[in-house]
């Protein structure tokens, strides 16, 4: 599976690792080049200086042979406008991104775009482990 995954910080790192050890093509997009040292130091995937929501700097991170795409930088409107233009433009099969704020996340679920709210996440276990 080809990935694009859009933000390297500590959720963008972390996922690109596990992909790449799975053997899945990652490419990781940030405009901090700092980011890329949270990379595994056995990371085998690329690593791109560029903003998400730019097509060129996408098209670089390999866009339009992308399998599915996560946009997880610390911005929700950054990651949904990345993720509309990956869906809508580019059509990619797979598109995910993280909205912090879960009333947003609710509304963009209702108009087609897959998002998660880690806050609405961590909530639901936190309680989960207050029940048990």
């Amino acid at each position: 599976m080809n990935v694009v995954i859009m933000g390297c910080g500590r959720v963008g790192a972390q996922l690109a690792g596990l992909l790449d050890a799975e053997g899945h093509s990652v490419s990781v997009l940030d405009n901090n080049a700092d980011s890329f040292r949270r990379l595994p130091a056995n990371f085998g995937g690329t690593a791109l200086i560029g903003n998400g929501l730019d097509q060129e700097a996408l098209k670089r991170a390999g866009i339009e042979k992308a399998d599915a795409f996560v946009a997880v930088t610390q911005g929700d409107n950054r990651n949904v406008m990345a993720a509309q233009i990956a869906k809508h433009i580019f059509n990619v099969p797979k598109v995910t991104c993280r909205i912090y704020d879960p009333l947003r996340r609710d509304l963009y679920q209702i108009l087609g775009l897959e998002a998660i709210s880690p806050t609405t996440v961590f909530a639901q276990m936190l309680k989960e482990k207050l029940e048990s």
